[in-house]
């Protein structure tokens, strides 16, 4: 039975569900649960708290775990490893410090950097050689500089405005880009590459809508152009001989883009269906 470890909670754990649910496992309905069995599908969910999935799945007790690369990178668990992205969950961690104190990270040699991800943070300096004194927070680093405890923050960043109330502003390059992340342990464990063929599928399916028109035959080649599917479009005949029904998959980004120039190429009876999922 292959053992699947899934957030308990946080910003990754609902998304994750939903993920898991869509391809077709069965999960908690009770969020106080920590583990269950879905018999069906061979698995059994183990929820965990995100920080603890790769100590868990790099150590082996636990075979696959759905946790932030971010989390992966900050546990330094040797036998944990990443196996797919998940498209989801998705943050940038970059330094920050008071305004037009510091302009390059090899200003951090010796200084006071926190985080709430150390781990993370110290390889990433380690690598380039530069030693600082971490300051392990659990959250709301930004107020350390204020407070006198760093000189710099090490954090994660979206629009920047939490970082600019606290009157700092990043600098250097970016760390690490996270998103959630599909890890394994040591050994592949049988039943992982159902489970990985099937989020890929559910991946798919968010990304993708399926066209379907009609076109006079002679407009074929010209409506290939303008939408050529995964690897090539189904035609069908229709009853007049001089048009043919098409089915098509878009990206979901492109898809009224590809209904106009459909349209305006000749197309007609233009309708346009979610997929579920998918298996390419």
């Amino acid at each position: 039975m292959l053992r699947i470890a899934v957030p308990n909670k946080g910003s990754l754990s609902e998304t994750a569900a939903d993920m898991l649910a869509e391809a077709g496992y069965t999960g908690r309905r009770d969020p106080k649960t920590l583990h269950v069995v879905d018999g069906d599908n061979d698995v059994e969910f183990f929820y965990l708290r995100p920080k603890d999935i790769a100590t868990y799945v790099g150590s082996g007790a636990i075979d696959v775990g759905i946790t932030g690369r971010d989390l992966l990178l900050d546990a330094r668990m040797p036998g944990a490893r990443e196996i797919e992205a998940l498209g989801f969950a998705g943050s940038t961690f970059r330094f920050a410090a008071p305004s037009g104190r510091y302009s390059d990270v090899s200003e951090l040699d010796g200084l006071r950097i926190a985080t709430s991800y150390p781990g993370l943070v110290d390889a990433f300096l380690d690598e380039r050689g530069i030693a600082v004194d971490l300051v392990p927070l659990d959250g709301a680093v930004e107020s350390a500089v204020r407070l006198g405890v760093a000189d710099a923050v090490a954090d994660v960043v979206e629009t920047g405005t939490t970082l600019r109330q606290a009157g700092l502003d990043v600098f250097g390059p970016v760390i690490l880009q996270s998103e959630a992340v599909l890890i394994a342990g040591p050994h592949d464990a049988e039943g992982s590459e159902t489970l990985l063929r099937r989020l890929r599928g559910v991946m798919v399916a968010r990304r993708f809508v399926m066209i379907d028109y009609d076109l006079p035959v002679a407009l074929l080649d010209a409506a290939v152009e303008v939408a050529g599917g995964i690897e090539s479009p189904t035609v069908s005949p229709l009853r007049d001989p001089e048009w043919v029904a098409v089915r098509v998959m878009v990206a979901r980004s492109r898809v009224n883009p590809v209904m106009d120039a459909l349209y305006a190429l000749g197309a007609r009876a233009i309708l346009v269906t979610a997929i579920h999922n998918a298996r390419l």
